[in-house]
């Protein structure tokens, strides 16, 4: 049976500008491109859930400014119910984002309403959660309203999958509620305390994970793909080689199309494939929800 999907998130508006390089601590250059464009992680990872097969519901908060209007009616265009997007009388959200010709990119986020997602507002919605559900969260939105969204999510039965971006720590409590958890390399490190300067200690870091009682941990790796261990899998898979436009959201279209997969019961090395080359396409094009492609582009 073909489970829910439940993002819990940030909703942001990017505005993106793009130039030859970064520049310096305190340096004016001139850009070459400005965009606005939809954002935040969790409304990347929802709208990848969406474009990708997955029934999708969003919770997270804007304002009631244009912004937020704009971004409900994006998300209601890729079929995300946004029935339990919530309203602030703070700003949505807004990341400024850096993108260089390399595809390398600089951000600085002001959260605005994704502040005021807090467990009441979780606990209004908790009838959606049960074992017919996944529920995927990044770090993106106060960190209480995330622990208590998985220990939630947890006591309903329904798989919790965390993407711990942007780095923080989480308890050994929560982590143990934690079904797959999806680092890259620095979150990995913030969580374990293990530098990963080679596969020896990218190894190492994973054990922790595991003696912390989440199964499934999947490492992702940037261009080199991503390293998975679980009882079912262990090891690498690459990631196909492609000239990247901007990496702004490839982490957040991995872990939509990752999900995406598992809710409709694809093995997991499928699901780890799928996700990778979703992430491998987004790269391909600038912005970040405006990259993330649909079942039909990425078949093509």
């Amino acid at each position: 049976m073909k489970k829910k999907i439940i993002v819990i998130g940030s909703s942001n508006t990017d505005l993106v500008v793009r130039s030859n390089r970064l520049p310096k601590a305190g340096e004016t250059i001139i850009g070459s491109q400005f965009f606005q464009n939809q954002g935040g992680k969790g409304a990347n990872q929802a709208v990848a859930c969406a474009k990708l097969g997955g029934e999708t519901t969003f919770i997270a908060c804007v304002g009631k400014d244009d912004f937020g209007k704009v971004a409900k009616e994006s998300y209601k265009k890729v079929g995300i119910n946004t029935d339990y997007i919530s309203s602030s009388d703070q700003p949505t959200g807004v990341a400024m984002i850096n993108v260089d010709d390399h595809g390398e990119n600089c951000i600085v986020v002001v959260p605005g309403a994704n502040n005021d997602l807090d467990i009441d507002r979780i606990d209004k919605v908790s009838h959606l959660f049960s074992k017919d559900t996944i529920v995927l969260l990044q770090l993106e939105v106060p960190i209480k309203t995330i622990e208590h969204s998985i220990e939630v999510a947890h006591q309903k039965g329904a798989m919790v999958i965390v993407n711990p971006a942007p780095a923080q720590t989480l308890s050994d409590e929560v982590l143990s509620k934690v079904n797959y958890i999806t680092p890259n390399e620095t979150e990995l490190t913030l969580l374990t305390g293990v530098e990963i300067n080679n596969e020896e200690g990218l190894k190492e870091a994973v054990e922790k994970l595991h003696q912390k009682g989440i199964e499934n941990v999947i490492v992702t790796l940037g261009s080199k793909g991503c390293y998975v261990s679980s009882k079912e899998l262990k090891g690498y898979y690459e990631a196909q080689k492609v000239k990247a436009v901007d990496t702004t959201a490839a982490g957040d279209v991995f872990n939509g199309a990752f999900t995406a997969h598992l809710a409709d019961n694809y093995p997991l090395s499928a699901c780890i494939e799928f996700g990778t080359r979703a992430a491998t396409f987004s790269v391909t094009i600038a912005g970040a929800q405006a990259s993330i492609p649909s079942l039909e582009e990425l078949n093509n």
